[in-house]
């Protein structure tokens, strides 16, 4: 498929509801408002296409930028490609989700995620913790630095709530994917999620909250989920 000829599908898929919804969480226009399930119908026509879902990015359309991480080659893709697609990524489906299920996936998705995270810039940084809990859940924990991990869990344990808004929010979500993914810092995840409390994030008027640390991380106790890796980022 074209460039043009997938533009011209996923207008054919605006949601105005979706659009609104989005509109609310922090989308800009130009964009359709596609449903993500919609955008997967287009996924199975396209599957991996390294040049596409360039052109698709550089439209600055939301749903194609999306689409452009859910059909984007982990295998060709380059670190400055991922520097370009960070740098552009404006709103938290792209930085937290498209940009970073991507990174994670990439054969240097730690090391650029450790880059992102010391940025200045708030969506850069909110991305650079996705990738880092992206890698996580698709890494075995022998490949994983644990020390690390310690440490950065400990970093986060004192500087949470001085952080920028969204980046609060994936810090949060890092502390959940350390207890989830990895068997020996569930019990230190939930001790810290615990010190940490609840983590207030602007979330722009909607219903959507910060997950609880401990009460999360319980769920996934309980429902016998430590461990339990994922194949892939990209969902």
């Amino acid at each position: 498929m074209t460039l043009q000829q997938v533009m011209t599908q996923l207008e054919g898929y605006g949601n105005p509801s979706t659009k609104n919804t989005f509109l609310k969480h922090g989308a800009k226009e130009p964009f359709f408002g596609v449903k993500v399930g919609d955008l997967k119908k287009i996924v199975k026509k396209i599957k991996k296409n390294y040049t596409l879902s360039k052109e698709l990015y550089a439209t600055g359309n939301s749903d194609a930028m999306y689409l452009a991480g859910l059909i984007a080659d982990e295998q060709k893709m380059t670190k400055d490609d991922l520097n370009q697609w960070v740098e552009q990524a404006y709103w938290y489906m792209i930085s937290d989700y498209t940009v970073a299920w991507i990174a994670a996936e990439t054969p240097y998705g730690w090391d650029i995620g450790l880059e992102w995270i010391a940025s200045d810039k708030e969506m850069t940084a909110s991305a650079g913790w996705a990738t880092l809990s992206s890698y996580l859940a698709i890494t075995p924990n022998e490949a994983i630095d644990i020390d690390k991990v310690q440490a950065l869990m400990n970093d986060i344990g004192e500087n949470i709530h001085q952080a920028k808004n969204r980046v609060r929010y994936s810090m949060n979500g890092f502390i959940i994917a350390c207890g989830t993914y990895i068997p020996e810092l569930t019990d230190e995840a939930i001790a810290l999620g615990k010190k940490i409390g609840k983590v207030a994030v602007n979330m722009g008027g909607t219903a959507c909250k910060v997950p609880l640390i401990p009460t999360y991380l319980q769920k996934v106790v309980d429902k016998g989920r430590v461990g339990k890796k994922r194949k892939m980022a990209r969902c």
